[in-house]
This record gives C-alpha cells, sequence and structure tokens, in this order.
C-alpha cells in the first residue's frame, strides 16, 4: 500500500506546529494528541453500537437532569481515563459530572493546562444512527503551578482558551481543533488508524444559505429571534435568499457543516428556559473560540460569548454562532 507522505497525521502536524516555538515544551500538543487517541476509542464503539449492549439510556440522569445514555458514560470514562494517566492535564470538568476532577500527583500538579468538554454531545441520536460528536476546550492554569489545579482554572471567560475543538462521528470521523494560529481538520484513516490532515486552515464563509434553529420552540422565542426566523423564511434572489433550514439536533454536526458550507446556528433562550440550554463552558465557548477563529461570530444574543465571565460550571446561556455577514444581520433583529 503506498502511503501518502504529503498528508500529515494529527500528531506529525503538532510537532510540526511546535516548531515555530522554540521554547515550547509539547505539552499542548501532548493534551491534543492525548484527546484524539480518547475520540478513537470512542469511535470504536459508536461505529459497533448496535452490535453490542451500549446503546440506551444507563438508568441515571446527569447534573443536568438529562437521561444519561450509556455510551455517554463509556465516553466520559475513556476521555477522563486518558487525561489523567497523561503528563499534559492537571485536570478536568464535563458534563457528566457535578464538579471537577482534579488530578492529583506530581506531574498532574506541574501541567499547566486544564480540559473541558462533552464527551458525547447530541447523544440523544444515538439509538438512531445521526452523527453525534465530542466538544472539548483547553485553558491555562490560573494557580500556582505544583499544587492542585483549583474550580478557578476552570472558571475563565472564553478568550482566555489557548485550544478548542470537536470530534464529528459521521459518515467519517473528523478532528477539528483551533489554535490561535488558525483551525484545521484531521479525518480518521481507518487503515492505519489516524487522524490525517484533511482540510487545512478551515475558514467559515462570510455568508452562507442555511439557517439551524429547532422550529418547534418557535412561539416560545422572543420576538427578535422570531422575526428574524420570519425573515430568513421569506428570503429570495432579491434579499440574498433563498436560506434552507437544515437542523440535526446535534450542535456538533450543525456548526461543523455551517462552518464548512456558510450558516448560523441559533439555539435561543425560550420562555421556559430564558437563560437558554447550552452549556456555557464547555460548548458555546469551544465553538465560539473555532468559529471565530475562522472568521465567522459568536454571541448570547446581546453579548460577544467569549467575553462572559462564567459563575457556575454548569452555567447555561442562549447560543448564536456562525458566518459574519449572517450574525451581522442576526444582531439588527436581536438589538432593537
Amino acid at each position: 500500500m503506498l502511503i501518502n507522505r504529503n498528508i500529515l497525521t494529527l500528531d506529525e502536524f503538532t510537532i510540526q506546529q511546535m516548531r515555530g516555538f522554540p521554547a515550547a515544551t509539547g505539552e499542548l500538543s501532548s493534551l491534543l494528541r492525548d484527546i484524539g487517541l480518547a475520540a478513537k476509542r470512542v469511535n470504536v464503539e459508536v461505529n459497533k453500537a448496535g452490535l453490542v449492549d451500549i446503546l440506551g439510556d444507563y438508568g441515571t440522569t446527569n447534573v443536568q437532569g438529562e437521561e444519561v445514555k450509556k455510551l455517554d458514560i463509556y465516553a466520559n470514562n475513556q476521555f477522563v481515563g486518558v487525561l489523567k494517566h497523561g503528563i499534559s492535564c492537571a485536570g478536568i470538568a464535563s458534563e457528566e459530572l457535578d464538579d471537577i476532577v482534579v488530578f492529583n500527583d506530581e506531574v498532574s500538579n506541574n501541567s499547566k493546562y486544564i480540559c473541558m468538554f462533552d464527551p458525547l454531545d447530541g447523544s440523544g441520536n444515538i439509538d438512531v444512527n445521526i452523527s453525534i460528536g465530542t466538544i472539548f476546550c483547553i485553558y491555562k492554569r490560573v494557580s500556582e503551578l505544583g499544587k492542585p489545579c483549583t474550580k478557578e482554572d476552570f472558571l475563565q471567560p472564553g478568550n482566555r482558551q489557548v485550544a478548542a475543538g470537536y470530534v464529528i462521528y459521521g459518515s467519517s470521523t473528523m478532528f477539528v481543533y483551533a489554535t490561535r494560529r488558525g483551525v484545521n481538520g484531521f479525518t480518521l484513516d481507518q487503515a492505519i488508524g489516524e487522524f490525517s490532515l484533511s482540510h487545512p486552515d478551515i475558514k467559515c464563509p462570510p455568508d452562507g444559505k442555511i439557517y439551524s434553529v429547532n422550529h418547534g420552540n418557535f412561539f416560545q422565542y422572543e420576538k427578535g429571534v422570531k422575526e428574524y426566523i420570519t425573515a430568513c423564511q421569506k428570503k429570495d434572489k432579491s434579499n440574498g435568499g433563498p436560506y434552507t433550514q437544515r437542523y440535526i439536533g446535534s450542535m456538533v454536526a450543525d456548526v461543523h457543516r455551517n462552518l464548512i458550507k456558510g450558516g448560523i446556528f441559533t439555539y435561543p433562550g425560550t420562555i421556559d428556559k430564558p437563560k437558554g440550554k447550552l452549556r456555557l463552558l464547555y460548548e458555546c465557548n469551544p465553538f465560539a473560540f473555532i468559529v471565530e477563529i475562522a472568521g465567522g461570530r459568536a454571541t448570547d444574543g446581546t453579548r460577544r460569548i467569549m467575553d462572559i465571565k462564567p459563575t457556575e460550571l454548569h452555567q447555561r446561556t442562549p447560543f448564536f454562532v456562525g458566518s459574519k455577514n449572517m450574525m451581522d444581520e442576526l444582531d439588527t433583529y436581536l438589538v432593537q
């Protein structure tokens, strides 16, 4: 079998990037590779989920009050285990866990970074074979090195993220991550078991034709959101349309599509849940970082998502993210 050596694996790419920073310790590269390893393990189980006893509900609810799926637990355990046994992470926070997990050992206490993640976003789609994913973000600690990390390390605004990314388990498995140098996507080559660079330097188109929203909640939305959705439905060639509505119910899949093709994803607050449903720290901040680095924008309707100072680990927020010009148009409806 011929191997194209012009295609870099995730490991090769992160090492190559590190060469541009002579003072780099390699800790961030190591952490990204650990996340890639955990994602490959989860991918194996996702791909054979219909053949083993890993589908369905686990029988408990997480801190969000949502039913926990068996594959949620498996994915969470894989990410926690891999990061705990690595050398580049001082602690983690997960959607599935009530509180942070501190890796209180000598090596971990000297690690510069903490990681937050949603181990399996869109898990309600597991049983029906729709794309699901993992979301993660990485911060540099603010607590003293050499000591255990603290909750303050996790309650930082999104603008302090060092890196963020997601894995989408779909028709192919992709690992997409962003640093301040850019956004790059890697597709899992099943033949060699490696993520290989397939989408270098991803840019979010400034315009798009896709809007993603749960129309089932239309009458729960505030006036400006309803007016924007109605405007999207009325667009034709004379005003930049027509727009197409696409909503999968798995944020990783929806935002990934819009990042590549151009579009806008909206998850507004409702009358019943004015603070929204999505979690700020490990769902919205990572995607805001990725999309902004790629040229798009992300807000809660009034503020830049990454400027919000979190006060709770599982804090929720309305979320609007996507192509810059589409987000600018949305602003005219929300800021009235």
